[in-house]
């Protein structure tokens, strides 16, 4: 994400710091790189400016001398990047009672994956939530929400004969009042025609949503801008979801422009999997450009794959300080659905440097369905207790021959097993209910990087 960006900002802060004389052609050169890394990733030019004026004013005044000097450079250049970023906003259910979010935006944005994605992460956190599919105009819109909905276990609500918006709406309005959480998709056009407004204006006024939140990708630049405020001209748009920022370089100007609009960005989706999507927190999406990491998203992510309830057991066989082999399965498949170890390892900070090979986790599918198969071989005593395998080599043999796989790939499950278990002593008194210990997460996600997944 953003990776020429982070790579040019992590440059000028470190030449900041190993400095030994801050002269005029040193910072003129410091501002240069960073204003060529700003406009590429498509930040507003006023923006560079002002950040430009800010860091030499502070590097020419006389005033300030030495270390002192660095450390004000190095908080400059970070308060102003947070500003560029915008201010932290958070998406707040109701307590009581249900909350009706919609959602707009213009074709191709992204916008019903993004309402599956949504939908997904509120299920999650134990809310009862309905999609409504109003996209009457895209060609597949309400099969494609259908689609997500069924794989996702979420409930889906639309007509695929219909083409009023309205009538559907009505017809599910008894049905949607015991949801906690109902997300609307609406109509996109290719460009922000009137009859687009027209149409979104009357579906404002028949939701009457608690929150009308615009998507836009990623690569839009700095046409977001033009795009925030002729969307807020005809409704209250109450914060952005920005799509697609995992694969362009010119997220940083959708993002500041939202933040020059005032329209403050509530999440960010980073792939096409359901769990890809993440609250937008500008210090660390910050401190992420730099390499630093950002473990508060991890651990958001990390709730994302599992309800509340196999958070509990999971938690319960931890304190136990039991494993069994469908638990080893189940974590492997978790974290497969996190987005694979390249995102993952961004996120710890001091591994994003690390050499671990491609696709360590994106290559465990073919062996989890091996695996799979192995474990349904076993008796449930060898399931719970996979010493029992590792010490008769018959068992190993007639598991796999049950399984119709070699030798080896029991042995590759119960190595698996082997890593998981000495995870798991060492997150000894891990309280997932109070939220994961960033310093116990830091240290097994580098054993597991470490480890290579190596079976």
């Amino acid at each position: 994400m953003l990776e020429k960006l982070g790579n040019a900002l992590k440059k000028a802060t470190d030449k900041i710091s190993n400095a030994i004389f801050l002269d005029k052609n040193f910072v003129d050169g410091i501002v240069r790189e960073l204003q060529r890394a700003l406009i590429e990733a498509d930040v507003s030019l006023i923006l560079v400016k002002e950040l430009s004026e800010k860091l030499r004013k502070i590097a020419f005044d006389e005033k300030i001398k030495g270390i002192e000097k660095k450390e004000h450079l190095i908080k400059t250049l970070h308060d102003e990047l947070v500003k560029i970023l915008g201010d932290k906003r958070e998406l707040k259910l109701k307590e009581k009672g249900q909350t009706k979010i919609m959602l707009v935006g213009l074709y191709a944005s992204g916008k019903t994956t993004t309402v599956a994605k949504l939908g997904n992460y509120f299920q999650k956190r134990g809310k009862r939530v309905a999609l409504l599919g109003l996209d009457v105009w895209r060609p597949a819109a309400k099969e494609q929400l259908m689609q997500l909905g069924e794989q996702n276990n979420l409930r889906v609500f639309t007509d695929l004969k219909e083409k009023d918006p309205v009538k559907i709406l009505k017809n599910y309005k008894k049905e949607l009042e015991k949801f906690d959480v109902v997300i609307v998709d609406t109509a996109g056009r290719h460009d922000l025609d009137k009859e687009l407004i027209k149409e979104i204006e009357k579906l404002n006024k028949e939701i009457k949503p608690d929150e009308t939140i615009l998507v836009m990708p990623g690569d839009i630049g700095q046409a977001a801008k033009n795009q925030a405020e002729k969307f807020s001209a005809s409704l209250k748009i109450t914060g952005v979801i920005i799509t697609r920022m995992d694969s362009t370089a010119k997220g940083g100007g959708a993002i500041s422009a939202c933040a020059e609009t005032k329209s403050g960005v509530y999440f960010i989706t980073t792939g096409e999997k359901i769990n890809d999507i993440e609250t937008f927190n500008p210090e660390s999406f910050l401190t992420r450009l730099l390499g630093m990491g950002d473990l508060q998203a991890l651990i958001e992510k990390v709730r994302l794959v599992t309800d509340e309830k196999s958070q509990k057991k999971i938690e319960d066989r931890l304190k136990e300080g039991k494993l069994s082999l469908d638990d080893v399965v189940e974590q492997v498949k978790s974290m497969n659905s996190l987005g694979g170890f390249d995102k993952l390892k961004s996120m710890v900070p001091g591994l994003g440097s690390a050499k671990i090979p491609e696709g360590v986790l994106e290559n465990q599918q073919k062996k989890v369905e091996k695996w799979e198969h192995i474990i349904k071989s076993m008796t449930a005593q060898e399931k719970e207790n996979p010493e029992l395998i590792k010490k008769e080599t018959s068992r190993i043999s007639r598991i796999a021959q049950g399984a119709g796989v070699n030798s080896s790939d029991v042995r590759s499950l119960l190595k698996q097993y082997d890593l998981l278990a000495s995870m798991v002593k060492d997150s000894s008194g891990l309280d997932m209910s109070q939220g994961i210990n960033p310093r116990q997460l830091q240290k097994m996600m580098k054993k597991l990087g470490k480890k290579g997944m190596k079976f």
